[in-house]
C-alpha cells in the first residue's frame, strides 16, 4: 500500500526560469511566436484530428464487416491498438524532450500518421488485401482473412499508433511554447489558445462523426479512408507553411530517464542502513540558472514521503560517490534529492491513477461492444437511410457537451446569484466529481445489460441476426458514458495537472494517456478471461464469435459493473486521502484548493501566497 505523503513546512525556492527568449534575437520584420505561429498550429491539429478520429470512430464496423472478424478478437485488437497508441506518447515525450525537440516529433509523428492511414486506406481500395467479400457478420463461414492481409492491416495500425506517440504529447506543448507566460499577456494569449484548440478539436471531431463515418458505412470504405488520408497531408502541409513562424525551444531532457536512475540508485543502496544516531547526508547541489535545465525552476523542498527513495541521494562514501568537482561519478548510484523529489511526485499520484484506470475501463466498453450491439439492430430512419453504428458516440459527445454547458452557463451563476454568500465557490469539489463518474459508470453498464438482455430475447423471439429493436434504445447508456466522461475523466487530468509542480505539468499528460493505455489492455485481458471462463461444450461463451444473439453480452456488463463497485469501493477508503477535497477559507483566489493531511506540498505551499 501506498505510504501518504507527509506536509512539508518548508516553502519551495524560487528560481528565475530562463530560456531562449531571455536572449537577444536579431533583428527581424516580424517576431516569430503569438497568434502568427498559432493559426498553422491548430491548422495542423484542426486536420490531424479529423483524420484520426475517422478511422477510430469506425474500425470495429470496418474489422467487422470487411474483414469478418469476430467479436473477440475485434475488441482485442482495438483494445491493444487504442493502447499502443496512448502508450507510444510517453516514448514519444521522452525523444521529444530529449532527442528531437517539439516540432521534428511532431512532424515525424505526422508524416508515420500518413503512411499508417494511406496503408489502411489501401486495403479498403485493393480488394486483394481482405477477404474476397464480406458477410457483415451474418455468417458463420465468412472467408476469413490470411496472415499476410492481417500483416499489412496491422502494419497500417502500427504506424498510426507510432504517430499518435509523436503528435499526441506534443502539440499542445508546442503551441504553448509560441507564448511568453512570464507576462500577463501571455498568459492571457495561452488561456485563449487552450480554448480555441478545444473548439478546433470539437468541430474536426463532429465532421469526423457526421460526415466521414456516413461516407465509410453507406457510400465507399475506400473514398472514407481516402478523406482522411488526405486530411493528413493537409495537416503536414499546414504545418510546413509556418516553420519560418514558430517559436523552437531545444530539448532540455527527460525527467523519465531521472525517474530510472532514482529507482537504480535506491535498490542499489536498499541495504544500506541510515543509523538515528547521525544525520544522513545527502547530495543535493544547487540548481542551474542557466537555462540548461527545463524543469530547474523550483526547488522542491525535502519530504519524508517514501523514505526508501531518499537512498539513491544518500552519499555513503563521497571518495567512492564524487569526483573533484564534487559530481556524481555515477549517476546510477547517487542521484540529487530533486531528482528523488520528483519521481515522489509520481508516486504520489498512483492511488488515484488505479481509479483513474477502472472508470476508463468501464468507458472502453461503448466504443467495442456498444457499436457491436447497434451492428445488431433496427438502424433505419425512415425508408431509405440506416443510422451508421459509428455515430453512437455523438450521443456520448452531447452529454458531455450538455454537462459543461449547463454547469458553466446556467448552475454556477444562478448558484452564486441565489447563494446567502456570494464568495462561495459552488464548483464541485475533485472528490464528488470523481465519485459520480464512478457512479456513472456503474449505472452505465448495468443500463446496457438491461438493454442488451432486451436486444438478444427480441432477435432470438423472431428468429433473425439483427433485432427489431431500435437503436435508440442504446442513447441512454451512450449518454451516461458521455456524463461519466464529463465527471470523472476532467477531474483526473485536472487532478494529475495540479499535483505535479509547473515544471512537470508535461509529465501528467503522459501519465493520463497511460491510464487509457492500461486500461485498454486490461479491458482486453478481462474479455479473454470472461471469454475462456464461459466457454463449455456445447454452449457459447459470454462473449466472442460473429453474433451477439448467442452470447450473453448482458452478463459481462453486470461483471463491468461489479468491478466498478469494487473501484467505488477502494477510491472513498484509500485513493481519495490523495485528492483535493474542500477550498482554503479566505483564499483571494477563489480556485485554491487544499488536501487531507496527506497533500502536495508544492500546493500546499503555493496556496499560502
Amino acid at each position: 500500500m501506498t505510504e501518504p505523503p507527509h506536509q512539508s513546512e518548508h516553502p519551495p525556492t524560487e528560481l528565475k526560469a530562463q530560456d531562449h527568449r531571455s536572449q537577444p534575437r536579431p533583428a527581424r520584420k516580424k517576431s516569430p511566436g503569438g497568434w502568427r505561429a498559432i493559426k498553422y498550429i491548430l491548422g495542423n491539429e484542426s486536420f490531424e484530428k479529423l483524420a484520426s478520429m475517422s478511422l477510430i470512430a469506425n474500425i470495429t464496423v470496418y474489422l467487422t464487416t470487411k474483414y469478418n472478424l469476430s467479436g473477440l478478437f475485434v475488441v482485442n485488437v482495438v483494445n491493444i491498438w487504442n493502447g499502443s497508441s496512448n502508450v507510444a506518447s510517453l516514448a514519444g515525450a521522452f525523444v521529444s524532450d530529449t532527442y528531437l525537440g517539439r516540432f521534428r516529433t511532431l512532424l515525424f509523428g505526422s508524416l508515420s500518421s500518413f503512411l499508417g492511414m494511406g496503408t489502411v486506406a489501401l486495403t479498403a481500395s485493393i480488394h486483394q488485401l481482405r477477404p474476397s467479400h464480406g458477410c457483415n457478420g451474418q455468417s458463420q463461414d465468412c472467408p476469413q482473412p490470411k496472415t499476410w492481409q492481417l500483416a499489412i492491416l496491422f502494419m497500417g495500425l502500427g504506424l498510426l499508433s507510432i504517430g499518435a506517440g509523436g503528435i499526441r504529447p506534443c502539440n499542445i506543448a508546442f503551441g504553448a511554447d509560441q507564448f511568453d507566460t512570464r507576462t500577463a499577456k501571455g498568459r492571457a494569449q495561452l488561456e485563449s489558445f487552450f480554448n480555441w484548440w478545444y473548439f478546433s478539436f470539437t468541430i474536426a471531431l463532429i465532421i469526423a462523426l457526421t460526415a466521414v463515418v456516413y461516407i465509410q458505412t453507406n457510400i465507399s470504405w475506400a473514398v472514407g479512408f481516402a478523406i482522411p488520408t488526405i486530411c493528413l497531408v493537409l495537416s503536414i502541409t499546414i504545418f510546413l507553411i509556418g516553420r519560418h513562424a514558430y517559436i523552437y525551444l531545444k530539448p532540455q531532457g527527460s525527467i523519465f530517464s531521472d525517474v530510472a536512475k532514482v529507482i537504480t540508485a535506491a535498490c542499489r543502496k536498499c541495504r544500506v542502513r541510515v543509523g538515528p544516531e547521525s544525520e544522513p547526508t545527502f547530495y543535493d547541489p544547487p540548481l542551474d540558472d542557466n537555462g540548461s535545465e527545463i524543469h530547474a525552476v523550483i526547488k522542491y523542498p525535502h519530504t519524508k514521503r517514501f523514505k526508501f527513495l531518499d537512498r539513491a541521494a544518500l552519499i555513503t562514501n563521497p571518495n567512492e560517490e564524487l569526483d573533484n568537482l564534487g559530481k556524481p561519478k555515477s549517476v546510477w548510484r547517487l542521484c540529487s534529492l530533486q531528482q528523488v523529489e520528483q519521481l515522489k511526485f509520481l508516486v504520489a499520484i498512483l492511488p488515484v491513477w488505479v481509479t483513474a484506470i477502472g472508470i476508463f475501463i468501464t468507458m472502453d466498453q461503448m466504443n467495442t461492444f456498444g457499436v457491436l450491439q447497434a451492428l445488431q439492430m433496427d438502424r433505419s430512419i425512415g425508408p431509405k437511410f440506416q443510422f451508421p453504428p459509428g455515430w453512437m458516440s455523438i450521443a456520448s459527445m452531447l452529454a458531455l457537451a450538455t454537462w459543461i454547458f449547463t454547469y458553466e452557463i446556467i448552475y454556477l451563476p444562478l448558484a452564486k446569484k441565489f447563494s446567502t454568500s456570494p464568495s462561495t465557490d459552488h464548483r464541485f469539489t475533485m472528490q464528488q466529481r470523481i465519485n459520480t463518474g464512478i457512479v456513472l459508470s456503474i449505472v452505465t453498464m448495468l443500463v446496457s445489460g438491461i438493454v442488451e438482455e432486451h436486444r438478444r430475447t427480441s432477435a432470438l423471439k423472431h428468429g433473425w441476426f439483427v433485432s427489431p429493436t431500435s437503436f435508440a434504445l442504446l442513447l441512454p447508456q451512450f449518454f451516461l458514458t458521455g456524463f461519466t466522461e464529463s465527471f470523472s475523466a476532467v477531474a483526473i487530468m485536472e487532478f494529475f495537472t495540479m499535483q505535479m509542480p509547473e515544471s512537470m505539468r508535461t509529465v501528467s499528460g503522459a501519465i493520463f494517456f497511460l491510464s487509457l493505455s492500461v486500461s485498454n489492455y486490461i479491458g482486453s485481458f478481462i474479455v479473454n478471461v470472461v471469454h475462456k471462463a464461459t466457454e463449455t461444450s456445447g454452449k457459447s461463451p459470454w462473449v466472442g464469435g460473429h453474433d451477439l444473439n448467442k452470447n450473453k453480452l448482458d452478463c459481462y456488463y453486470y461483471i463491468i459493473a461489479g468491478l466498478g463497485a469494487v473501484n467505488l469501493v477502494y477510491f472513498n477508503l484509500f485513493a481519495r486521502r490523495y485528492v483535493l477535497v474542500s477550498k482554503k477559507p479566505g483564499s483571494d483566489t477563489g480556485n485554491t484548493e487544499v488536501q487531507l493531511e496527506h497533500q502536495n506540498p508544492i500546493a500546499r505551499d503555493s496556496s499560502k501566497d
